[in-house]
Formats: structure tokens, sequence, C-alpha cells
């Protein structure tokens, strides 16, 4: 009986046994996935961010690089077992105790409450606060260090066209359909930065890490072979001329306003100002929060990108636009006389019953508020109402294929349209009931319309060009070998033919020869063409506008110029628009006294 009950006990134990082998060797062999969660024990993989692409002036010099900067992290876990010697500890990292309380406070309000997720302790450190530390860290267990980037500037220029990195927002984040970024990431804010993040950003990879029980990087899983390499982002040549862009940021200084200078055969922008500007390293490293509502804050709007977003009368300057047009509809000739009858609309200067050429030359206001109704009212109904709709419509539609009232396209967010009024606009003023007396003040420039100073550049290219342009941009090409997006090498006509362009062009060279830009604009040895507009301002001193190109015959360059609240488009802008020419074209400025009256900035 003994004996059989040592059998059955010995039977039961040798079952469980083998039910236990069994079980692990399924586990072991058979079962992947216990074979994954054991391995996942062992395994960290440790991310690699790419390097964001760089940015190059279109000579080849770095404008946009990276700069290494150093995140001291924590995992609060580990801090509080190591009993910390928290005063020894601000001292080395120069700060306070209470601001160590207090930023342990933020990383609870901020992420919540997780011992183990390690959080950024002080970020951005620069490279010499990182050698401070560098050596003490072993003393502070809990704390160690996460490399990146951040993005610096040699030159200090073009900071609201360049744009600028962040966080990724959470908004943002929860948008975001590539499943590409994760909290914490840097992404393209605004700029160049914005329009090409897809580009700069790169390809994150992955490195896989053995680790011990106490989470000790012991080496290479399987020696890297399952390891993702990170892509860096592709580095971009912009169009820009860096010398002219200094050059042009240094006349606009203490002003506020625009310059935009571009390449009429390519639609490349040589140069973009928005004045006030500031100097793009504000929003990098760990003063970013502090700088960026420093710059909101302010009232002169450093952060506003005027040369797309910022909306004036062309005044002027349109009156280009409104000849090519009644040329093209056949409303007048290039012999077409109108007396400078005062009124409805007034004038300036000693002149009457001007030619066309002569009308330009002199800025006629009454010969363009002729050409704008013979434009608008052509008798196509007998309705005088309906008539104006039709011409209306007709008009605008010519607007939009100079660029003018529709977004050009340029490679920067937050470009405006500007605005061109429609039929329905005033419907709505009117009620149902207006003509050609109710928008008489567009012939001139004034009234409804508004326009971007980008715009107005590209208005002096077509003209330059003799009907076209390509969309203005701001990037030569992308990547190793790369070109160009192909949407920037498309050639968009006006519908005005050729032909009907020589007039207003040899119109405008005597404008700068004869004309209200003999004073400022006239440079020795070019034959430069150009047009000035003293925009009505209601909220103050009038706005000083000017447009050019350069030379007459297959011109290099085309630039628009505001300036706020400073008179005559003869004086400042006119000025400054020159300047910019004379740089780019013959590489010094010989009209020194043109370049001190802009630096002294006493246009009155």
């Amino acid at each position: 009986m003994n004996d059989s009950r040592k059998y059955i006990i010995g039977a039961v134990f040798l079952l469980v046994a083998l039910i236990y082998l069994a079980q692990l060797f399924s586990l072991q062999v058979i079962d992947s996935d216990y074979k994954s969660l054991s391995e996942a024990n062992i395994i960290k993989p440790v991310e690699e961010l790419p390097y964001r692409g760089t940015i190059y002036d279109r000579k080849g010099r770095l404008i946009v690089y990276n700069k290494p900067v150093y995140d001291l992290m924590i995992v609060t876990k580990e801090v509080l077992k190591s009993n910390l010697d928290t005063l020894r500890f601000c001292q080395a990292v120069g700060m306070t105790k209470q601001g160590f309380i207090d930023r342990i406070q933020a990383i609870r309000k901020e992420h919540g409450y997780s011992q183990n997720k390690p959080s950024v302790f002080i970020k951005s450190m620069s490279a010499e606060d990182f050698a401070k530390i560098q050596d003490h860290l072993v003393d502070y267990p809990g704390f160690f260090i996460s490399p990146r980037t951040v993005r610096s500037y040699p030159y200090s220029v073009m900071s609201n066209a360049l744009g600028y990195i962040a966080e990724i927002s959470k908004p943002k984040l929860e948008r975001d359909t590539t499943g590409y970024y994760k909290q914490g990431d840097q992404i393209g804010i605004s700029g160049m930065e914005a329009k090409y993040e897809p580009f700069l950003r790169g390809r994150r990879g992955v490195r896989f890490k053995t680790v011990n029980v106490r989470g000790i990087v012991k080496g290479d899983y399987r020696d890297g072979e399952l390891d993702v390499l990170s892509e860096a982002g592709k580095n971009l040549v912009s169009t820009i001329d860096l010398d002219l862009q200094q050059y042009a940021e240094s006349l606009m200084a203490g002003k506020i306003g625009s310059v935009v200078a571009l390449e009429p055969a390519t639609g490349e922008i040589l140069a973009i100002v928005s004045a006030p500007t500031y100097d793009p390293n504000m929003l990098t490293g760990g003063e970013f929060s502090k700088n960026f509502n420093k710059l909101q804050r302010d009232s002169l709007v450093p952060l506003f990108n005027r040369p797309i977003m910022a909306l004036y009368p062309p005044g002027s300057m349109f009156k280009m636009v409104q000849a090519l047009v009644g040329l093209q509809e056949k409303v007048i000739t290039p012999q077409t006389r109108h007396a400078c009858i005062r009124s409805p609309i007034g004038c300036h200067g000693p002149h009457s019953n001007e030619d066309l050429r002569g009308a330009i030359v002199v800025s006629c206001n009454p010969y363009f508020y002729q050409t704008f109704r013979k434009i608008i009212n052509q008798d196509k109904s007998p309705n005088t109402f309906v008539d104006s709709r039709i011409g209306l419509d007709m008009w605008a539609e010519y607007m939009h294929r100079f660029g003018i009232g529709v977004k050009l396209g340029v490679d920067m967010p937050g470009e405006k349209a500007g605005n061109v009024p429609l039929p329905a606009y005033y419907d709505r003023v009117y009620r149902g009931q207006w003509k050609f007396s109710n928008i008489y003040s567009l012939s001139i420039g004034q009234g409804e319309l508004g326009v971007t100073p980008l715009q107005m550049a590209n208005l002096a290219a077509i003209i330059g060009n003799k009907g076209h342009y390509y969309t203005p941009h701001l990037v030569k090409s992308i990547g190793e070998n790369g070109d160009k997006l192909p949407e920037y090498k498309q050639r968009n006509e006006t519908g005005v033919e050729s032909h009907y362009f020589q007039t207003v062009i040899d119109a405008m060279e005597d404008v700068v020869l004869y004309g209200t830009g003999q004073y400022r604009a006239k440079i020795p040895g070019l034959d430069i063409c150009g047009k000035t507009s003293t925009v009505q301002n209601p909220h103050g001193e009038d706005h000083s506008g000017f447009m050019a190109f350069a030379p007459k015959n297959n011109p290099q360059i085309a630039v628009a110029v505001y300036v706020e609240n400073a008179g005559q488009g003869a004086r400042s802008a006119a000025a400054i628009a020159s300047l910019v020419v004379e740089k780019y074209m013959l590489g010094e400025i010989k009209r020194k006294n043109i370049e001190e009256y802009v630096y002294k900035g006493k246009f009155n």
C-alpha cells in the first residue's frame, strides 16, 4: 500500500514537471509573443533625430545652419532615490533652490506627474554651459543630457521670409495626418521653414540598444542589424542675393514698410525686406518664449510679414495697368488725348491734353479717369447699371491675370490676395444700384483697391517682360542637384498683347528722366524705368511708393518699395528703389548723396 502511494505521488510530480516543461518549451521556443516580450525587457529603442536641412543664398553662402544645444533631462524617480544634494546641484547648473522647486512643479503641471518619464529640466543649454556641468553629471543620478540642434543665422537677415521653427503644438499634432510628428518635435511655423517643412525635416531613425536590469546600456542589439538610420533633411538654395538683402535692410532701418526685388525672367526673389525686422537668432534656443512674447507685444509688429501681408492702395503705379487694359480693349490708343479737366477728380501740376505717354509721365488723374470710364462703360447694355456691372467684371478679370486681387502663390505661408472689388461688393454697399460714378476712384489706384508690395514688384516685372510673369519664389533648388518646384517654372500670361507695352515702358523711362523720378531715381549710365505713387492714407501722412525695373531692354531686376508715412513717392521710395537697382546692377553706389538722404530718413 505504501509503495503504491509512493508511485502515485511520484507520477503526479512527474506529470506536473512535464506540464511545466512543455509550457516553458512552448513559451520560449514555439510562442514568438513571449520571445518578443522577453527581448523587449532588454532592448531599448533610442530615437535618432535627423539634421534639418540648411539654407544657402543664390551664391552658395550659408544663411541658415544647425547649432548643437543640450537639454538637461530629469527622471524624477531616480532623483528621489538618490538623496540629491539640491544646493550643490543648483550651484552647478546656475539655479536658485526656489528655481529648482518651481521647475519640478512646472514639469508636473506640463506633463502630468510620472516619476519614470524623462522630462526636460533645462532646455537648450549652450555648448559652453554643457561643458561646465558635463563632468559633474555622474554625481547626480536621474539627470542626463539629450543633445539636439537649433537654427542659427550668421547674417541676421530676412527673418520673416526665413521664418522660424518651434515645438509642435497639441492642436497641430492632432491635425497631423502624416503620422510623422511626436510631442516635443520641432516644426517649421512660418516663412520658408513652414513652406518647405517636408523637405527640410528629413526622416527620423532608431537604434536598438541592449540594457541590463538597471537600464545601463550594454551595446548594440544584434550588432545594429535592425537599426534604421536617420536621413538628413534636404538643403535649400534660395534665390536671395545676400549682399543685396543686407543692403536693402540697411536702407529700411528705422522705417516701416517693404522692399521686394525680383528677377523678371524667372520670378526669383533677389531681396525681400519687412521693416521693422528682428534678429532671427532671437527665436532659437532657451530664450525663444521670452523673445517671442517681446516681439508680439511690440507696437510696430515686427513679426508681421509686410511684403506679402500688408495691403496698401497702389496709387499712381496702378495707372500702368489701366493704360494696358485700355489699349487691349481698344478704348484708347497711344495717341489718345484727354484734357485735364479737374472734375470730378483733381490733379496736380501744369499740364493739359496729354497723350498716353505724356499722361503717365505727368501722372494725370483725369486722363485715367476717362480711360477707366471707357473700359467700364462700353455700351454692352442700354441699362447703365448693367453696363457698369459687365465692365467691372471684365476689368476685374484683367486684374487677376496681372496677379492683383489674387494670391500669387509665393513660397511663404500667409500671403494675402489683396482686394479688387467685384460687383457683388458694390451690390451690398449700394443695394444693387451703382454705376461708374460710384467707383471712379479705382481709376487712379485708390478707393477699395488693396495690393501687397510683392504684387507691385511683380507688376513691374510683368511690364518689363511685356505681358507675362513667373510666380515669385524664394527657393532656387531643393537638395543635391535638385530643382525648383514645377509651379515656379510655369509662365503666366496677362492677356495683353506684348506690343501694347512699349508705350508704357517708354513713359516709365521718361518718368525717371524728366518726371517725378528724375531727382532721386535717375542712375547715370543705366536706363531705368519707374513710376512713383503718393498713396493716400486716411490715418496720417501719405505713404511713399515706387516701382521700377532695369535695364529698359531685357530687365534684370524689378523692384517695389513702400515706406509708410513718408509722403511723396518721389522721395523715400524712389530713392530706396533706385539704390537697390544701382547696387544690384552696378555692384556699388556712386550716388552717395542719395544714399545719405535715405540713411538720414528725413523725407519731408
